[in-house]
């Protein structure tokens, strides 16, 4: 069975035509380590698959807003919840991470500290330290970030596996096997940058940091593909 990728909208501007759309930034990633994936856009009207016929499912990034509450946002948030209670393993990534922990309780909204756009330092918390899909992990690595909003607060059975000097949330654990992070393991340096150009405007100078390879990162999304495999 495949992983279920939830892409969440799509990118603006010319970012699409650059580096193509969400999903299949995810896509690439996964057949990097030789892993396949399946896709349901629930902005487009896709109806959801029962989550008890899901392998794993990886909840991307989007330029929407979690605080905005959209339809087909709202509906995924109901999808999370059920997804659950059945403990299939569930990925959520930025503005997935800040859905995951709206729909179960937590506070999401613009981050005080102002939003990390480029590559930032992540560190582990003593719980990530100990989590076994952080195994081997350094207890600092860089992370492409792209986000103004983050979790606030997180839900009250959540824990805190990193943080970083903006963003105390950076990854979360939900019970065995749902975890969340505010990083991208998906982007990479070309679609940072084209994030960024964006942002700023075609031809403007890339000023924030990008790092030339986020490696550790990727090992989350592999190490959850892998644990997702084995529980299923």
């Amino acid at each position: 069975m495949a992983i279920l990728i939830v892409e969440m909208g799509v990118p603006p501007g010319r970012i699409p035509e650059k580096c193509g759309e969400t999903a299949q930034w995810f896509i690439n990633q996964l057949a990097g380590f030789g892993k396949k994936a399946e896709v349901v856009r629930p902005y487009r009207g896709d109806a959801l698959p029962d989550p008890d016929s899901v392998k794993g499912a990886v909840i991307t990034g989007s330029w929407a807003m979690v605080t905005d509450r959209a339809d087909w946002s709202e509906r995924t948030a109901d999808w999370i919840r059920q997804a659950m209670v059945i403990d299939t393993p569930l990925l959520g990534v930025c503005y997935g991470h800040q859905l995951m922990a709206d729909a179960l309780g937590g506070k999401v909204g613009a981050n005080p500290y102002g939003g990390e756009k480029g590559s930032f330092t992540v560190i582990l918390t003593e719980a990530g330290k100990r989590n076994p899909l952080l195994d081997g992990f350094p207890g600092t690595f860089e992370a492409n970030l792209f986000h103004e909003q983050s979790v606030l607060t997180p839900p009250e059975q959540a824990e805190i596996l990193a943080f970083s000097e903006k963003d105390g949330c950076q990854m979360l654990r939900y019970g065995t096997s749902s975890f969340s992070v505010q990083f991208h393991p998906e982007f990479t340096k070309d679609i940072l940058t084209a994030a960024w150009e964006d942002a700023v405007g075609e031809g403007m100078p890339v000023t924030c940091p990008i790092a030339e390879n986020t490696p550790w990162p990727r090992r989350i999304l592999q190490n959850f593909c892998i644990m997702a495999e084995d529980i299923g």
